[in-house]
């Protein structure tokens, strides 16, 4: 095995106790393997079967396949005409609490959207009466919006702004707020990229002040009785579990909810319900997840979703009658 830094070192000592485990976390990312592609069906599935298919994973959806290593379905015909969406199964456990909130969802609103999968995975398994898609960073506006098209995700809209603005736009109105944080990235190693600078300190403390600014303005947009999911694709606690205890105390009235079909992936480094999947499990690239409630008292007012159509500067697709 290559000699892993100092700083993965040091990062894999903060995850894991275990010597053991500590090696096979350092062997994933420096000798990263390949990892199965997994596809989520946005029209229904064919009756016969397109690609070679593993064996689903307990809290694996219906409409979510994780294909054999070495299928490409970027490449045939129907994904080009939006039958299925192609995604990281680990973007697949991150989006999977959704699977959890069983009452009706009228707004569903992605904070840090592009390229569009948990969008796609919100609107499939959530069916809202309208997905608003949040990108800041204007070179990924067009990736999502071609996403959203192509997959015939209706209805919704796309927008182009900074949290701070929707916390004062959309305060309340969101019955669900996702927010894939931005983060150092470092799971992009176990997928054989790079990520220059992802373990060190200054970098990590950069992202996890950024991504506490974006919870926190997050939270504004959510309903009472609603749902606020965050997910990163990083390791560092720092960015995960710290974020989450930070957040509750500064938001008492939101409590983490229990995923029981995530029980087996609850994460060893605080009490909080969050689920983390790493490497070296073989599944995917790793994730962390955790899926929040806002208690607050619902007094039953009525969002007007007409007018949150009418400020997206980006419209994708008219709500439909």
């Amino acid at each position: 095995m290559e000699k892993p830094s100092n700083l993965l070192l040091k990062v894999s000592r903060c995850l894991f106790e275990n010597a053991d485990e500590q090696t096979k976390f350092i062997e994933a990312l420096v000798n990263p393997q390949p990892f199965s592609p997994s596809i989520l069906w946005c029209q229904d599935k064919p009756e016969t079967s397109l690609f070679a298919v593993e064996a689903p994973t307990p809290w694996q959806p219906k409409f979510v396949d994780r294909l054999q290593i070495g299928e490409k379905p970027g490449q045939h015909p129907l994904h080009k005409q939006g039958y299925f969406y192609c995604l990281d199964f680990s973007s697949v456990f991150a989006a999977s609490v959704l699977l959890t909130i069983n009452q009706p969802v009228s707004l569903v609103f992605d904070m840090c959207a592009a390229p569009g999968g948990k969008s796609v995975f919100a609107w499939k398994a959530l069916q809202p009466d309208l997905l608003i898609s949040n990108e800041v960073i204007g070179k990924r506006l067009g990736m999502l919006i071609s996403n959203l098209k192509r997959c015939q995700i209706q209805p919704s809209g796309v927008v182009h702004r900074d949290s701070s603005i929707f916390a004062d736009m959309f305060s309340q109105s969101s019955h669900l707020v996702m927010v894939d944080a931005p983060c150092t990235g470092q799971s992009l190693l176990a997928k054989g990229e790079k990520a220059p600078g992802c373990f060190h300190h200054t970098s990590i403390n950069k992202s996890a002040n950024r991504q506490k600014r974006i919870i926190a303005n997050s939270a504004q947009v959510v309903a009472p009785q609603g749902y606020l999911a965050y997910m990163t694709c990083t390791y560092s606690p720092e960015e995960n579990e710290q974020v989450c205890e930070w957040f509750l105390q500064k938001f008492p009235q939101f409590q983490a909810v229990e995923v029981s079909y995530l029980s087996k992936y609850q994460s060893h480094l605080t009490h909080i319900p969050c689920y983390r999947m790493f490497p070296q499990d073989g599944l995917g690239a790793g994730a962390f997840t955790v899926l929040f409630k806002n208690m607050a008292e619902d007094k039953g007012e009525k969002v007007n979703l007409d007018h949150l159509i009418s400020m997206c500067k980006y419209e994708t697709l008219t709500k439909t009658a």
